[in-house]
C-alpha cells in the first residue's frame, strides 16, 4: 500500500496527536432488516491505534479530498468495495481541535458486505444497534455512537 498525501500524524491546536494530517473521516454502512437495522464494524489489529476494539472503518483524508470521498475510499479498502447504490441518512462531525476533525457517515446499503482486506482489519461484523452499545469501541467512534445510533434509529 502506497503513501498517500494525508498519511501521517499530527499535533492538533489541543496539544494532542492524531492521524490524519488534513483530518480523517470513516463510514457506519447500515441495513434495514425486518428485525431492525443492522451495522457493520471492523475490529482494529494490533496494529492500528486501540487495537482490538471495534469502530468504523475510516481514515485519513487526502489533501483536497472531501470527508464522504475520503471515508468511502478508506472503506473500500478497509472492508471491500462499497457498493453502488447507497443512501447518505446523515453524519456527525468529531471536532477536538479547531484544526483537525473526523466526520462519519450514517451510509444505508441494500446488502452485506466486508471482509478483513488490510492490515488495519481483523473482524467485520453486522450488528444491531442494541449490540454494539455492549461492545469495546474505539474511544473516538464511541464518542459519536450515541449521535450515530439517533441517526441509524431515526432514519
Amino acid at each position: 500500500m502506497s503513501r498517500r498525501s494525508g498519511d501521517g500524524f499530527v499535533r492538533c491546536s489541543d496539544g494532542h496527536v492524531r492521524w490524519g494530517v488534513f483530518g480523517a473521516a470513516g463510514v457506519v454502512f447500515v441495513q434495514r432488516t425486518a428485525d431492525g437495522p443492522l451495522v457493520m464494524l471492523q475490529r482494529r489489529s494490533a496494529f492500528a491505534h486501540e487495537g482490538g476494539t471495534w469502530s468504523c472503518a475510516g481514515g485519513a483524508l487526502d489533501e483536497g479530498e472531501t470527508p464522504l470521498d475520503g471515508g468511502l475510499r478508506e472503506a473500500s479498502e478497509e472492508v471491500g468495495a462499497v457498493p453502488d447504490d447507497i443512501t447518505i441518512l446523515g453524519s456527525v462531525v468529531f471536532q477536538p481541535a479547531v484544526d483537525w476533525s473526523y466526520t462519519t457517515f450514517v451510509v444505508e446499503v441494500a446488502e452485506q458486505f466486508g471482509a478483513s482486506m488490510n492490515f488495519e482489519t481483523d473482524d467485520v461484523g453486522w450488528f444491531g444497534p442494541d449490540d454494539v452499545d455492549r461492545l469495546e469501541l474505539h474511544a473516538g467512534f464511541a464518542a459519536t455512537w450515541p449521535e450515530l445510533r439517533s441517526i441509524i434509529l431515526g432514519a
